[in-house]
């Protein structure tokens, strides 16, 4: 702890300006820290916060698959599956909503940071194995918690909000801009022009790739497919007045997306995992649309009906190999958010 590394100050590119920086969700009573990070990596990598010493943080928001897990939805401490996939975290300090988790439950990051360590499935700590006050009593008794909690607060006092707000700092920190997509907007982006300079070419980027960033990026009632109106460039995290994705028929219920930073080929998709490809993906939005109270106007025709897109296959081709450019491997690989622990 006396030499962190850099979480509260990283390097950004150009289009990350004072306007999008400006965009986070950080509280001002929770800024990032280098020390307060650090903390919270710790505590995300760390198996004895859950019940049983077996699951972490990381179990589910694995960093080398971009902080999410490869099975569609995620299993707890004794191997109970769960009834959710595991969110993407890169760029969740960008989501302006004041909602978190997959159906918004949470009000805050804050908020949602030690739910699924109380959560029965997830990591066990629930009423029944005393809550959080029996995680803390734990804690306490190892010898790095109070010292780290000494660094960051000036004392050793455990608590639940301290855990949260680190915890909180950490995922924050985790801020996407080493894809393709980034190195290549950052040689073309322009403050000065209305759009960023969303519309030009991006260098580096195929004919067919560049040709699905259009469609991604220009209205629907321009030629587009309108994407980027609920996934908003350049961090790809979701307007936060989006609603629900017309994946069931009569759903009700508004469902949260993660930033479409660090999306692969065969990770499980949406909330619950069902899709594994961008062609799949890119197949409902074409003509997969379902009718329902939740759904989002912007995925409805002018006559306020379910709407497709009912692309031709090569401009279906063209948004699958835009979405490729998406994923960051330096994220995935950064060792400042590896786990801190040596067996």
């Amino acid at each position: 702890m006396s030499a962190p590394d850099n979480y509260a100050r990283p390097t950004l590119p150009v289009h990350y300006d004072a306007r999008v920086m400006a965009s986070r969700n950080t509280p001002t009573e929770n800024p990032v820290t280098d020390k307060g990070a650090t903390l919270g990596r710790v505590l995300f990598h760390d198996p004895r916060l859950s019940v049983n010493n077996s699951v972490s943080c990381a179990t589910c928001h694995q960093q080398a698959i971009g902080f999410e897990a490869l099975t569609p939805v995620s299993r707890g401490f004794l191997g109970v599956a769960g009834t959710m996939h595991s969110m993407r975290l890169a760029n969740v300090a960008f989501y302006r909503g004041n909602s978190m988790f997959w159906d918004k439950r949470a009000p805050t990051l804050e908020a949602q940071a030690t739910q699924p360590i109380q959560n029965p499935i997830e990591m066990g700590y629930d009423a029944a194995n005393g809550g959080m006050p029996a995680l803390i009593s734990k804690m306490q008794a190892l010898p790095v918690y109070p010292e780290l909690f000494t660094a960051v607060y000036g004392d050793p006092t455990i608590t639940q909000d301290r855990l949260a707000r680190a915890l909180s700092q950490y995922m924050r920190s985790m801020i996407s801009t080493g894809s393709r997509w980034d190195i290549g907007y950052a040689k073309v982006f322009n403050a000065s022009l209305p759009d960023k300079g969303l519309s030009l070419p991006v260098p580096g980027f195929t004919d067919q790739e560049n040709r699905g960033k259009d469609l991604f990026m220009r209205p629907r009632p321009e030629g587009g497919a309108g994407c980027a109106g609920c996934h908003q460039p350049p961090t790809f995290a979701l307007d936060p007045a989006s609603r629900s994705n017309g994946l069931d028929f009569g759903e009700t219920r508004v469902f949260k997306s993660a930033s479409l930073k660090n999306i692969a080929p065969g990770r499980p998709m949406m909330h619950d995992g069902r899709f594994t490809s961008f062609e799949q993906v890119v197949a409902h939005y074409n003509l997969g649309i379902k009718e329902g109270p939740a759904l989002d106007r912007r995925l409805r025709d002018p006559q306020g009906r379910a709407g497709v897109l009912n692309l031709p296959q090569a401009d279906l081709a063209a948004l699958v190999a835009f979405l490729g450019t998406l994923d960051d491997p330096t994220l995935r690989s950064d060792p400042k958010f590896s786990s801190p622990f040596r067996r």
